[in-house]
């Protein structure tokens, strides 16, 4: 438990200049305010912020972002104002408590639903991140101390909090490059998400510690002779890898721990990056790369800064260990992130959004503000939070961080959006190509533009992989559809009031209709119409904000009624799904049939494809039929998987084990104690003696079937598992 003089103490340590008097300034403020309230486990809740404080001042973070972690909570949890604390602590201060605390707490806002008022508070959220950085950096810290006391809360809420950790905070974490942090969150998000995993994890990685620390130390004493002979600066050591990496990797691979070799990744660090490179040729000398496993984030650094060499090689008897070489300001980035470049150490400013270190957020910024819907705000931040990247160059060199699977359109839009909406084809590496064509890492891309060019393409929003592209293709249609949008938009708002039975004068008064238009970012009413007409927003939003205000003045029942309706109605208009548990978008009532080449599970990702003449036909997404169905884009159709599927669905695993007497019985047994239908079965026996048993499960998800995964592994002979593609 960290307490105020240590955090003033780690504060001193990096910034001799440290005001020391203004931190415990802003304990005393905060302690004060708090008072007598108390956190769940019990303790005083003072406790908290200097927890956040002190993992603030291991980033090396400057007074004012520690004196708002000392604070964060006082807007939220005491009668405290933004103007006491601006006037005590200075505007900075301010305006980052005020970036951390939720909305609903600062004024009795209306929210239609639960969803809207969270998605309005990480918009809020978001804001406040273009303004200072400072605020994203103490709202991981706040995070990650509450995730470290999860265990005082109810089942409920900790596993809500662990989702939204490992959906949102982590991959923020990752995206700043904050790896301290982004690991333990997604440790402790796995710890209660996948409670049973992560215990057998954990124990199995410690029985293999002891011999895999022998063979890592063995490894080091070589390459610490090598670079003394070699004369070479160097600091070298092992780390062992996270859990939820190692877990991650046994499921993408389907393999059991036994088959993970790499659980420690060995680190070189150098004085100079010249150091780097001969540091990588003494390595290479020494043990066989693995090929294709070797990365140069120094040459082309991640969108977080990140540099380092990243090589995989094979050690004594075939075993295979990753070694990370760098020097010593990347490795301070890789632990900090962008804290590692604040400016305002010396200068006392914030670092916002327009520095070229973070463009990412600012791309996500740019959409985010344009996107009214908030299932659309949630899909494209997911999407752009956990996509990996892929690095593509200019004809001039410039280097330029693109999702995996980008398309020629992609770059076009990321060099600039006219040289998107005028782009008529592309070369990649000299050579026309479709601009279809997914792009590779180190591939050289030429967009070919014509002034007469008649802009973009519907289709394009099919083939698109960046928010920032299809954001600004969709600004493209609603800008040259706009007089079409505002007249479908003004028709859909009258016919739902006269559906209503209210007029248009009682309901659409100028003083609330100003609120509602500022609330959802239009200028005008004729704005609002043509996002409706567009499909951005829906007419039941605004009709209904409208009415939560008519209702302070009318006080009639009927109103209550028709708010109630509405909101049924929007919950009604969802697409229906199909017996299967499937939701087709846009199409109610379809035909849907799931793909035996692959059999989805409820919680695949999936892909539709629309067939001729038998409906949807649904697949993995992973699967190898689908990936040649996907050339033809415009038979693809979003699907996705029913909230709660109240179905079973029948898959094939197959066992490999070395063929004892018995061995059929106790996987049967097996199968039986994790409550598994067996449906078929079919067993045959190599030259040598090893078994292969394809067995026809049901089952009603992904998860009773990793149940079922980890309980045939546990069979003795059995050395392998894997669901059939």
């Amino acid at each position: 438990m960290a307490t105020i003089q240590e955090v003033i103490d780690n504060a001193k340590r990096y910034n001799k200049k440290s005001n020391s008097k203004k931190i415990q300034k802003a304990y005393d403020f905060a302690k004060d305010a708090h008072g007598d309230q108390l956190r769940m486990s019990g303790e005083p809740y003072i406790i908290h912020p200097t927890e956040v404080a002190y993992i603030i001042t291991t980033l090396e973070l400057d007074d004012d972002a520690i004196c708002a972690a000392l604070l964060h909570d006082v807007f939220e949890d005491t009668n405290i104002t933004r103007e006491e604390v601006a006037k005590e602590f200075g505007e900075s201060v301010a305006e980052m408590v005020d970036g951390v605390t939720k909305l609903g707490s600062l004024a009795a806002q209306t929210f239609i639903d639960k969803r809207e008022e969270q998605v309005e508070n990480y918009r809020k959220f978001f804001m406040a991140m273009a303004k200072d950085i400072r605020v994203l950096i103490i709202k991981l810290a706040d995070r990650l101390h509450n995730m470290r006391t999860l265990k005082h809360l109810p089942d409920e809420r900790r596993q809500a909090n662990a989702k939204e950790t490992r959906m949102l905070y982590a991959p923020l974490a990752n995206r700043l490059g904050i790896y301290s942090i982004k690991w333990e969150l997604e440790d402790l998000a796995f710890m209660y998400l996948e409670e049973d995993a992560y215990f057998e994890l954990a124990k199995g990685v410690k029985s293999k510690r002891e011999e895999r620390e022998n063979f890592i130390n063995e490894i080091l004493d070589e390459l610490r002779a090598k670079m003394k002979e070699a004369k070479i600066q160097a600091e070298i050591y092992g780390r062992p890898k996270h859990l939820w990496s190692i877990y991650r990797k046994m499921q993408k691979d389907h393999k059991t721990l036994d088959q993970i070799y790499d659980l420690f990744a060995l680190r070189i660090i150098v004085n100079s990056v010249k150091d780097c490179y001969a540091a990588l040729g003494f390595v290479h000398e020494m043990y066989k790369p693995m090929p294709g496993r070797f990365k140069d984030y120094i040459a082309m650094p991640k969108p977080n800064m990140y540099q380092s060499l990243h090589t995989t090689l094979i050690g004594k008897n075939g075993v295979p260990f990753e070694v990370q070489i760098r020097t010593w300001d990347m490795h301070r980035v890789a632990e900090y992130g962008i804290a590692a470049h604040w400016a305002y150490k010396e200068k006392g400013a914030s670092v916002s959004v327009s520095d070229d270190k973070l463009s990412w957020l600012r791309e996500t910024l740019e959409w985010q503000n344009e996107t009214n819907d908030d299932k659309e705000f949630m899909s494209k931040l997911k999407f752009d939070l956990f996509d990996e990247e892929v690095f593509v160059f200019t004809p001039a060199g410039d280097i330029k961080s693109l999702p995996v699977g980008s398309t020629p359109i992609d770059f076009a839009y990321a060099i600039h959006e006219q040289v998107g909406h005028k782009m008529v084809g592309a070369k990649v590496n000299s050579r026309i190509v479709p601009i279809t064509t997914k792009l590779q890492n180190g591939d050289i891309v030429e967009v070919i533009t014509s002034d007469n060019s008649n802009g973009p393409s519907r289709d394009w929003l099919k083939m698109v992989k960046t928010s920032s592209a299809r954001s600004k293709i969709q600004n493209y249609f609603k800008k040259a559809l706009r007089e079409e949008n505002t007249l479908k938009g003004k028709e859909m708002v009258e016919k739902e009031i006269k559906r209503i039975g209210i007029s248009f004068n009682d309901l659409f008064r100028p003083e609330w209709l100003s609120e509602v238009l500022e609330k959802y970012k239009y200028n005008t009413l004729d704005d609002a119409y043509a996002a409706i007409g567009f499909g951005a927003i829906s007419p039941l939003k605004i009709i209904t904000r409208l009415l939560e205000e008519y209702k302070k003045e009318n006080k009639d029942l009927e109103i209550e009624k028709t708010i109630e309706e509405l909101k049924q109605v929007k919950l009604d208009n969802r697409p229906r799904s199909s017996k299967n548990g499937i939701i087709v978008k846009g199409i109610d009532n379809c035909l849907v049939k799931l793909a035996r080449c692959c059999n989805p599970l409820p919680g695949d990702e999936i892909v539709g494809y629309v067939t001729r003449g038998r409906g949807v036909s649904v697949h993995r997404a992973d699967c190898e039929n689908c990936r040649e169905l996907i050339t033809n884009e415009q038979r693809l159709i979003d699907v996705s998987w029913e909230k709660e599927v109240k179905a079973s669905f029948v898959t094939e695993l197959t066992v490999y084990a070395n063929d004892r007497n018995g061995l059929l019985q106790d996987i049967t047994i097996a199968l039986s104690e994790v409550k598994a239908t067996m449906v078929s079965v079919n067993a045959k026996t190599t030259q040598n003696r090893v078994a292969i048993i394809t067995i026809g499960i049901e089952v009603d998800s992904v998860e009773k079937l990793n149940k079922i995964l980890k309980a045939l592994r546990k069979v003795d002979s059995v050395y392998d598992v894997h669901r059939n593609k």
